[in-house]
């Protein structure tokens, strides 16, 4: 004998129940078989609505019951044949009018109680289970029905009974030993109480009466036929890439559906366990698909973790002084206050201090708790040996299930790991000596980043996933953008790791899409975005919270760079091409990378000196192998070489400045590029990264430039520079008289910094460098006579998007 359960999805129409019939057609072939069926699929809810409307007074409540009886005649009118509609068209009528009459009462009443919120509900099973009888008569089936409550007992406690397991195992055995149908269908989810009144299983227990049921039959097997395939990795609707479980034992599937896996109930597995019948997880939808099979003992996935899963509303509850230590009982008192409000215990935390205790309890019950709580301990709080309870609301718990967690170390550090990285905080962690379970508290608002981030690094062989923001799309960031579009099967292949561009934005209009942004398609897209707005971008970010989450900066934008303190602290990792935030004063330098590293995330900006050269990268590896930086000499203003490499007098030094700029080589303001504040930028960065606290004014700049040429707007700069034509003549002619080159050249020594425009005589490190390269000479305490040389392009979108594309890499890795 087998067992079947199709949930309230797979009864929701005449569609779905003949999906139904056919697998039950099929199942029943050559073996007697009892099917549990729950209420056409939102029909429960909407009973429990009319019971509150009639309560208040509400006369609505009769329109949402015409849709009740609407919903079963039309499915019956749908499955039955018109000869054999009669009886129970009858029959829905006859308990819909038995509704309306308890209906009345309720509205006349004003008085909606647990024990008639169970009768109302349990019309819900007793319909469709009558309807799914009557349509295997019509085929020809051999079916019968039989009321559950006939033979499932349980106590009083309405809307979440407890079963008189030998009673109603004696009662189901005389049952089904003497009944001769092929078919039995039974309405899930209710029983009789011992006086005769309907009560129910809880909410889902139609899972639980046919567990009950199986295992008092001793029944092959049970089969729960739902909308999924099995049991999930994770809760499809929060991780796209969850997996189904093909196999899983008892205990991790209990553990699993008491942290909120909606596939089964959770009590629907002790009944089976005891009896060790093996339980399926289908679907009715797709009958062909493998399922979950829970057993014994499970078959080894190879993975020491067989799935994640949450619960929401939680709240905590913290009882703490320095009365507790030593003193025997408190824990015993605590929970005897909460099992006499009937409060269930989810999580259970206590430090070895015994200083406090800590409980996580669902937040419908946090009120009530409290006042019996603090009621308990009243003496002890007026006398100051304990504090009145603290309630911490708005959490969630997230569980890493698996039995083969057990004598595996290191889980436990891979999974707050993860979690930290990502800037998840964990309130409280409880872990069970089975080594079964590990949960943590986290705030709600973090749930799916966790699970994603926990799912990724547990399930995912293939790739992690990276969720890039990028502002700043002009001529370096679409050439960003073309990168990574050309580059995604590479790094999918090579590194496992997939950049998912989920925002973007210029100076006018933002973009956002958590599937990723089309990156053929994205500059007809943007057309359509939202008004640029960065503290709306920003916040949209925040709010988002994305798991390895990564915010690229290719802007010039002093407010965007004064934004990064407020994404780090979320832990957003950052990239900036912007030179801003790492140039700004000093102390603002230094919160920035101490909050990077205070919330677990990157804050890299490489293009900051030498564009897409391994500048920054190549001290740092100086730095952290024990090596000391004493000078640097280096040209950083790839647009300044290009300009000092064209101008040879025979176009005037205004038009080698404006090819420069047309070429895409100097900043948005070419003065920024001409008087060397942004190679005094560049400088002082690399001074900084070297561990010297420098500010811009400790920067001794020798400007080439007349002051004339710094003054108005940028057209007048052109102007001026051709006014000043002689004076750069001047310049070019003194150098090359003298066999030399004209380089802007910045230099640190020893705490010492200055930038200004030098003669290179050909014997010089700094002579042979063309076009726009850059070149950095450090000389420390192992390169002492021959320096490290870092030489090559110092300017150009393309190098400059490659340098910010690597920093994206670096922090997705």
């Amino acid at each position: 004998m087998q067992v079947l359960k199709f949930g309230g999805s797979s009864v929701a129409n005449a569609v779905n129940i003949e999906k139904v019939v056919n697998i039950i057609q099929q199942k029943s072939a050559g073996e007697k078989t009892i099917v549990v069926v729950s209420a056409l699929g939102g029909i429960t809810d909407i009973l429990l609505e009319c019971g509150s409307l009639a309560s208040t007074g509400n006369e609505n409540f009769r329109e949402k019951l015409q849709v009740i009886e609407s919903r079963h005649m039309e499915t019956v009118k749908a499955l039955i044949p018109v000869t054999q509609q009669s009886r129970i068209l009858s029959h829905v009528k006859t308990q819909c009018n038995e509704l309306e009459d308890i209906f009345n009462g309720i509205f006349l009443l004003k008085e909606f109680s647990a024990v008639t919120k169970d009768r109302i509900v349990s019309y819900g099973e007793l319909l469709s289970s009558n309807i799914l009888v009557a349509r295997l008569l019509s085929i020809g089936i051999d079916a019968a029905w039989k009321d559950a409550r006939d033979f499932i007992t349980t106590d009083s406690n309405h809307t979440n009974a407890a079963v008189d397991f030998i009673t109603t195992n004696l009662h189901i055995g005389t049952y089904f030993r003497e009944n001769a149908h092929l078919v039995t269908v039974v309405p899930g989810f209710i029983a009789y109480d011992t006086t005769g009144k309907t009560t129910t299983l809880g909410r889902g227990g139609s899972d639980y009466t046919a567990a009950i049921i199986a295992a008092a039959v001793d029944a092959t097997s049970l089969e729960i036929w739902t909308d999924v395939s099995g049991m999930m990795t994770a809760d499809p609707r929060l991780v796209a890439t969850a997996k189904a479980i093909s196999h899983i034992s008892y205990q991790e599937a209990m553990e699993l559906s008491h942290f909120g896996a909606k596939v089964i109930y959770p009590p629907t597995i002790q009944p089976v366990m005891k009896k060790e019948i093996p339980v399926w997880i289908k679907n009715t939808f797709a009958p062909e698909d493998e399922g979950t099979l829970i057993e014994n003992t499970a078959i080894h996935s190879g993975k020491n973790i067989r799935g994640i899963s949450s619960v929401n509303s939680i709240v905590l509850l913290s009882l703490e002084g320095s009365g507790m230590v030593g003193i025997p009982g408190f824990s015993k008192r605590l929970f005897e206050a909460l099992a006499q409000e009937k409060i269930n215990v989810i999580l259970i935390t206590q430090g070895s201090s015994e200083h406090s205790i800590c409980v996580g309890i669902d937040e419908r019950n946090s009120v009530l708790a409290k006042q019996s709580i603090d009621r308990t301990f009243s003496h002890e709080i007026e006398t100051g040996k304990v504090e009145p309870l603290a309630i911490e609301a708005n959490l969630s718990i997230i569980a890493l299930v698996g039995d083969n967690m057990k004598n595996h170390p290191g889980i436990s550090g891979k999974m707050f790991g993860a979690l930290g990285r990502n800037g998840v905080n964990v309130r409280a962690i409880a872990q069970g000596s089975s080594e079964r379970n590990i949960s943590a508290v986290i705030s709600r608002n973090d749930v799916k980043k966790a699970i994603n981030v926990l799912h990724e690094e547990f399930f995912e062989t293939t790739y992690k996933q990276l969720h890039l923001f990028i502002v700043g799309i002009g001529n370096v960031g679409s050439k960003l953008l073309a990168q990574i579009h050309q580059q995604q099967t590479y790094l999918r292949e090579h590194l496992r790791l997939q950049i998912k561009v989920v925002g973007i934005a210029n100076s006018k209009k933002m973009l956002f899409n958590d599937e990723g942004i089309e990156l053929v398609t994205w500059k007809e897209e943007i057309q359509e975005g939202e008004p640029m707005d960065i503290a709306a971008f920003i916040e949209i970010i925040q709010s988002k919270n994305l798991r390895n989450s990564v915010f690229a900066d290719v802007t010039a934008n002093y407010e965007i760079a004064h934004s990064y303190d407020t994404l780090l602290q979320r832990s957003v990792s950052i990239v900036a091409c912007n030179k801003i935030a790492c140039s700004s004063p000093y102390e603002y330098y230094k919160k920035l990378k101490d909050l990077a590293k205070e919330y677990n995330a990157q804050f890299l900006f490489e293009t900051n000196v030498g564009a897409g050269l391994p500048v920054i990268g190549s001290l740092n590896d100086l730095l952290r192998s024990g090596d000391q930086v004493n000078r640097i000499e280096a040209v950083l203003s790839g647009t300044l070489n290009f300009v000092f490499n064209h101008y040879d007098g025979t176009k005037s030094f205004a038009e080698v400045v404006q090819e420069a700029q047309n070429q895409g080589y100097t900043e948005p303001d070419p003065r920024l590029d001409l008087s060397g504040t942004d190679v005094m930028r560049k400088i002082m960065i690399l001074a900084r990264e070297s561990g010297e606290q420098l500010e811009m004014e400790d920067i001794t700049n020798f400007s080439f430039m007349p002051p004339a040429c710094m003054q108005g707007s940028v057209e007048d700069f052109y102007k001026e520079m051709a006014n000043h034509e002689a004076h750069f003549l001047a310049l070019y002619m003194a150098a090359k008289e003298a066999g030399n080159k004209l380089k802007f050249v910045a230099s640190y020594d020893n705490g010492k910094a200055s930038v200004g425009l030098q003669q290179i005589p050909p014997n010089h490190d700094l002579y042979h460098l063309y076009g726009k390269d850059n070149v950095v000479l450090f000389y420390t305490n192992r390169y002492v006579e021959q320096p490290l040389v870092v030489k090559g392009a110092g300017a150009g979108a393309e190098v400059t998007a490659s340098g910010v594309f690597a920093d994206i890499i670096r922090a997705g890795r």
